[in-house]
């Protein structure tokens, strides 16, 4: 019996969220969260999927015959139709992908809560890809759509850049280690934020959008290159105001968090998951007592291996 395991990263857009939809240079980070899929041969041709989350209980499972996946059948389950489309999508990109007599058990495992928005899906698009021999970015797109950003952070072990030029992904590997990086905190809002609304906002409010993405790309090269808290805390205040200005939201620190002695940015679509706070002493008591339990120190999110 073959056994094939994949493996992808999880994600945080530090950077040009939204922006990035229409070709802002932004900067995102892998996280040393992510997700695995194994797939194991059986010998009935149907597949049994079964998914796991971080303390390894079954949070999803559905058994059915591949012959199913291609027909008119459509599940009554939201996961099962949504799992049916990834599977149909990839077959459509390599038809030699589950042309198959036999079948296979299925086993997704997370190591992170699938609340927190680090990249349920996008791990799993990308672990499907690897199995099916396609590619992440096109199933991406004809499932979940997006950037990819994320899918790139699924594949890169190290901070990137990301850029869709002529929508085509343009992604670089950067040295993101910033010295002040002992100050840097992930902090969950206690809710996950459905980025397809997100985005959907942001497209209806979008307009003469251009010099918006000219001012991220020069912030996201600053950041980069930053050297003092001081001045990534005054790069954090510039983008989340140019992105105040396009959505029609006011910032989350302005919301939550304006007593806060320190910095906030939202990181991907706003209004929920992590944000990132920057502080000169830990947070973590501040946050707990306004209910945010999960306070997580730079160190301990990023993956971080030297291009």
């Amino acid at each position: 019996m073959k056994n094939e395991t994949y493996y992808s990263n999880g994600k945080l857009l530090i950077s040009g969220e939204y922006l990035v939809l229409d070709g802002a240079l932004s900067l995102a980070i892998p996280t040393k969260y992510g997700q695995s899929l194994s797939v194991e041969t059986i010998d009935e041709p149907k597949i049994v999927w079964e998914s796991l989350d971080e303390t390894g209980n079954i949070w999803f499972e559905d058994a059915f015959l591949i012959e199913q996946i291609f027909s008119s059948i459509t599940p009554s389950n939201d996961i099962s139709k949504r799992l049916f489309q990834i599977l149909n999508s990839a077959k459509q990109l390599n038809p030699d992908f589950l042309n198959t007599k036999s079948g296979f058990k299925i086993t997704t495992s997370l190591t992170f809560p699938k609340d927190w928005g680090l990249g349920t899906s996008s791990t799993l698009i990308n672990n499907i890809a690897n199995w099916a021999k396609v590619d992440a970015y096109t199933l991406l797109e004809k499932t979940f759509g997006g950037s990819g950003y994320d899918i790139a952070c699924a594949q890169y072990n190290h901070p990137i850049t990301y850029q869709l030029e002529y929508g085509k992904p343009l992604v670089n590997t950067d040295e993101f280690n910033p010295s002040f990086k002992e100050h840097l905190y992930f902090v969950y809002l206690n809710k996950k934020q459905n980025s397809r609304e997100g985005i959907s906002k942001y497209k209806e409010n979008r307009k003469h959008i251009t010099s918006s993405i000219s001012e991220i790309n020069k912030i996201t090269t600053q950041m980069i290159s930053c050297k003092s808290l001081d001045d990534f805390n005054n790069l954090i205040l510039e983008h989340e105001h140019i992105i105040s200005n396009i959505i029609k939201q006011q910032p989350v620190r302005n919301l939550l968090f304006n007593d806060f002695n320190g910095h906030i940015k939202s990181l991907g679509a706003w209004g929920g998951d992590f944000v990132m706070a920057t502080s000169k002493v830990n947070p973590t008591a501040y946050f707990k007592a306004k209910g945010f339990q999960t306070v997580i120190p730079y160190k301990d999110m990023v993956l971080k291996n030297n291009p």
